[in-house]
């Protein structure tokens, strides 16, 4: 049985031109975009989410990388997925050898729904396990999608009560050319806190003047309004 093939015929049935439509503009594919030059079929996450269970178990990590590398959107989603759950069932070793898959194949990972998606579950739990190595060297790499696989990545630090590493990258992001780090930022700095004010109150009294506008709104959003008014009110440089 060809599980691969009988996937894509899945998600094939499922192709809906308007939303197809919808999703290559929401998802800036137009030239110059952040999305430029992606292909969509047009469905739904919860036909992906269906499809995906249905193959997860039965599904090979040689054919789940090959459909990580389509030219559709939604078949490198619904291929993270199946990741996902493979990573979750995996001893060490596979464990291991997904995280490769991952960061091998992470520019194909290339837009935020497929990074927030798959960056906590899988590189979160693998680097705040392992080394850090390859961690630093996506968040300093340049690249905004492997930048924003770090830091989206470390919402699984932060639900083990691990901070530092998203405070520093919060801090290297400050200067980020693109909305997408500062959105990421702002709501990575929100996680923390909503499980301790303290580092976040911090971070903010030392860097709000200095953020840009975005990642400062997100991460305030769970403030009081006076709060909220305090900081975007700060005199700023």
């Amino acid at each position: 049985m060809n599980f691969k093939e009988d996937l894509l015929k899945d998600l094939k049935k499922c192709k809906n031109e308007a939303f197809a439509k919808h999703h290559a503009k929401y998802f800036q594919t137009h030239k110059g975009g952040y999305g430029e030059g992606d292909f969509f079929w047009g469905l739904r996450v919860q036909q992906q989410r269906v499809i995906s269970r249905r193959y997860w178990k039965d599904m090979n990590l040689k054919d789940i990388e090959e459909l990580l590398r389509h030219k559709v959107h939604e078949v490198r989603f619904t291929a993270l997925m199946i990741l996902i759950e493979k990573y979750k069932e995996a001893d060490d070793n596979i464990k291991f050898d997904i995280t490769r898959i991952y960061l091998r194949n992470s520019e194909y990972i290339n837009n935020w729904d497929l990074v927030d998606l798959s960056a906590p579950g899988i590189m979160g739990h693998y680097w705040h396990n392992n080394s850090l190595k390859d961690f630093w060297k996506y968040a300093k790499s340049g690249s905004l999608w492997k930048e924003r696989i770090a830091m989206v990545s470390t919402l699984y630090f932060i639900k083990q009560g691990r901070f530092t590493e998203t405070l520093e990258l919060s801090k290297l992001f400050l200067t980020h050319r693109h909305d997408l780090m500062h959105k990421a930022s702002g709501w990575m700095l929100r996680e923390i806190g909503k499980r301790d004010i303290k580092p976040l109150v911090s971070f903010l009294d030392k860097y709000s003047k200095m953020m840009p506008r975005t990642m400062l709104r997100y991460s305030i959003e769970k403030f009081s309004p006076k709060k909220r008014k305090y900081y975007m009110e700060r005199d700023r440089a």
